[in-house]
C-alpha cells in the first residue's frame, strides 16, 4: 500500500487534534551479503506526491481484514505481540500487516507449510501464490484465506520489533507506523509488483546512505540505514533486535532553519523547545540557534542570541529577556559579550522597559554587556563579583550583590506575578548563580550545564569538587526545564545533572587509574592518557579540567603532587 512517511515536509495546514494517525507496519529485509549486510529497497511509483519515487522498505496500513488472519499464524499470539509493541491488543496485525505489505510489494513471504518448513515460492506453488498479490493489494482477498487454500502457516516470529515512527503534527495524513525486520526467506527471491513498486534493489546500508539524493530516501529510511550499517552480519543484528530493550516513540517535528523546512528528530538539539514553542506542529520554530532574532519562549520569556559562537561557546550566548504585566517592565538575564550590535538587538527584542540585570557569572562572554545595558537603561544590576580574576569581566560592578537564596517578585503576563530565585551555584565560577523560574519549574544555568558541550573547569576559581556538589543539589529542585547559556531549551533536567555527574565521576576514575598505572607523572603525561579521546585543538581547555580533577583529589586526600609530579596518596 502507498504508504506515506514519516517526514513529509510540506506546510500543514491546520492542527491535527482531530485527524488520530493511522496504525501501519514496514518490514526492513536483510540479508548477509559478500560485503556485510544487504537491505532491500523499493522505488514507489510516481503518484504525484512527496512520497512519489522515494525508495523505502516495504509498508502500509494494517487493514481491519487483517485480523481475519490471526487463525493461520504460528510463533506469536495478541497477548505477547501486544506487549512487545506496549499495546493493550491486537499488537498481532501490525506483524500480520508486515507480512502481508512484503509479499504484496517485494513478492516475499514469511510462511511455513504444512511440514513446517520454510515455504519456496518456486515452480508451481510460487506461480499460484504470485496471483494472490493483485486481489490481496486491491483488498479482495485476506491473507489468511490465501494460507487455507495452500496448507501455510505466517511464521511471524521471523519478525523482531525494530522502532515505532509517529508521523509529525499537523500533517494532512499521519500514520502511526511500527517497525519490524527478518532476515530474508530462503529460496525466495524479491520481485517487485510494478504497481506500487517499480524498481528493486538489495544495497548495503552504507552504499543507499552514500546515494541518498540520487534514491530519495525519507527520513525514517535513513535513519534505519544508519542503524542497520552498524552491524557486520545479520545474526548480530537481529541478536540486538531481539534483546530486550525499550523501542522509543519516534515523532519528528517540522522546523525551519539554515536547510529549509525539515523533520528535526528527538536526538537533535532543537527537538524539545520546539514542541514547546510549535506544539501543534506548523513549522513555525527554527532548529538553529537564530543569532540576534527574538525568540518567545513562553508569554514571559523571550531569547536572544549573540552572534559570538567558538569552541568554547558554542551556538553563542544567550540573553533571557523575562517579564510582561501590566506596566510591560523586563529583566534581563545574562546580557552577554561586549558587542553593540548585540546590546542593540537586546533592547529591540525588549517589548517594555528593562528594569533589571542579572549575570550568572563574569566570564567574558556572559556580563560585559551589563555596562551598556545598564548606561542605556539605568536599570540594576545583579550579580556576584568572583575570588580570583583570571579569566573574569573586569568591568562587571553589581548594584546588588547576590548571596544565592533571593527572591524576586517580577511582572508576569496578564497581571500574573513572575519569581525569579538565585542559587549559587560554584563549580565553573566562584560567582556563579542559577536563576529558577519558578512560575514554570524552568533554571536559567549559565554555564553551569550546557548543550552539548562539557562546561570547563579552570583552577583557581573553577572547583571540580564544588561542581559537582552545586549539580547534586540542583538535582533536588522540581525542575520541568534548563535554559542554558549555550543552546537551545533542555528537558528532563534530573537526567542531565546526573548524566554530568556520572562523566564527571568517571572521568575522575580515569585520572586515578593513570596516576596507579603510571606512578608519579606530570600534568602533561596524564592528559595524554586521560583524555585521549578528545580531539587534539580541544587539549588546552582539558587541561585546565585536569587540573581540576588534580585538585579535587589533593583536597580529598587521594592523591599529591611534589615537583611537578603527581601520585596517589599512600602509595
Amino acid at each position: 500500500m502507498n504508504l506515506p512517511q514519516a517526514t513529509d515536509v510540506v506546510p500543514p495546514p491546520s492542527p491535527s487534534a482531530d485527524r488520530p494517525p493511522r496504525p501501519a507496519a514496514t518490514i526492513v529485509v536483510v540479508r548477509d551479503g559478500a560485503a556485510g549486510i544487504e537491505v532491500l529497497l523499493s522505488r514507489r511509483a510516481e503518484r504525484g506526491d512527496h512520497n512519489s519515487g522515494a525508495w523505502v522498505f516495504p509498508g502500509g496500513i494494517v487493514d481491519a481484514r487483517d485480523r481475519q488472519s490471526r487463525d493461520c499464524c504460528a510463533g506469536l499470539d495478541d497477548a505477547t505481540a501486544s506487549a512487545r509493541l506496549g499495546l493493550p491488543g491486537n499488537g498481532l496485525d501490525y506483524f500480520v500487516a508486515a507480512v502481508r505489505e512484503c509479499f504484496e510489494e517485494s513478492g516475499l513471504l514469511f510462511a511455513t507449510d504444512a511440514s513446517g518448513a520454510p515455504v519456496r515460492l518456486d515452480g508451481k506453488l510460487g506461480a499460484a501464490l504470485g496471483t494472490w498479490r493483485g486481489p490481496l493489494h486491491r483488498n479482495e482477498r485476506t491473507l489468511g484465506e490465501m494460507c487455507c487454500e495452500f496448507g501455510l502457516t505466517l511464521a511471524l516470529d521471523r519478525l523482531a520489533y525494530l522502532s515505532h515512527w509517529l508521523t509529525p503534527l499537523a500533517r494532512p495524513k499521519r500514520f502511526d507506523t511500527r517497525f519490524f525486520i527478518a532476515e530474508a526467506p530462503t529460496a525466495q527471491t524479491a520481485a517487485f509488483d510494478g504497481t506500487e513498486m517499480v524498481e528493486q534493489l538489495w544495497l548495503r546500508p552504507p552504499d543507499a546512505l552514500a546515494r541518498a539524493n540520487e534514491l530519495k530516501l525519507m527520513t525514517p529510511t535513513q535513519k534505519t540505514l544508519e542503524l542497520v550499517g552498524r552491524y557486520a552480519t545479520v545474526a548480530t543484528l537481529l541478536a540486538w533486535a531481539r534483546a530486550p530493550r525499550e523501542v522509543a516513540l519516534i515523532m519528528p517535528r517540522v522546523a525551519g532553519g539554515s536547510q529549509g523546512l525539515r523533520p528535526v528528530l528527538p536526538d537533535e538539539p532543537a527537538y524539545a523547545e520546539l514542541g514547546r514553542i510549535d506544539p501543534a506542529g506548523h513549522g513555525g520554530g527554527c532548529y538553529d540557534i537564530q543569532v540576534g532574532t527574538p525568540v518567545r519562549l513562553s508569554a514571559r520569556l523571550i531569547r536572544v542570541s549573540a552572534d559570538n559562537g567558538s569552541l568554547m561557546t558554542g551556538p553563542g550566548t544567550n540573553t533571557y529577556l523575562l517579564g510582561g504585566g501590566t506596566r510591560n517592565e523586563w529583566a534581563v538575564i545574562d546580557p552577554g559579550p561586549l558587542d553593540e550590535a548585540h546590546v542593540e538587538a537586546i533592547l529591540a527584542a525588549a517589548p517594555g522597559t528593562i528594569r533589571w540585570i542579572f549575570a550568572t557569572h563574569t566570564h567574558n562572554d556572559h556580563s560585559p554587556a551589563s555596562a551598556p545595558l545598564k548606561a542605556r537603561t539605568g536599570a540594576l544590576v545583579h550579580g556576584r563579583v568572583a575570588d580570583h580574576k583570571e579569566w573574569q569581566d573586569a568591568s562587571f560592578a553589581p548594584d546588588v550583590h547576590l548571596r544565592g537564596g533571593e527572591r524576586f517578585e517580577l511582572p508576569g503576563p496578564e497581571g500574573a506575578t513572575t519569581t525569579l530565585r538565585a542559587i549559587h551555584t560554584p563549580g565553573h565560577a566562584s560567582n556563579h548563580l542559577c536563576y529558577l523560574l519558578e512560575e514554570e519549574k524552568l533554571l536559567f544555568t549559565g554555564d553551569h550545564v550546557m548543550q552539548l558541550s562539557t562546561v570547563v573547569i579552570n583552577p583557581p576559581d573553577g572547583d571540580m569538587a564544588a561542581y559537582i556538589a552545586s549539580l547534586r543539589e540542583l538535582t533536588e529542585l522540581d525542575l520541568d526545564w534548563l535554559a542554558p547559556g549555550h543552546g537551545f531549551l533542555m528537558v528532563q533536567p534530573t537526567l542531565a545533572m546526573e548524566a554530568i555527574v556520572a562523566h564527571r565521576l568517571k572521568r575522575e576514575a580515569k585520572v586515578v587509574n593513570a596516576l596507579r598505572a603510571l606512578g608519579p607523572a606530570d600534568a602533561d603525561t596524564l592528559l595524554a592518557r586521560v583524555y585521549d579521546d578528545v580531539k587534539p585543538q580541544l587539549l588546552a581547555m582539558a587541561m585546565r579540567s585536569l587540573r581540576a580533577h588534580l585538585f579535587k583529589l589533593r583536597d580529598d586526600g587521594a592523591a599529591h603532587e611534589a615537583t611537578g609530579r603527581w601520585e596517589l596518596t599512600g602509595r
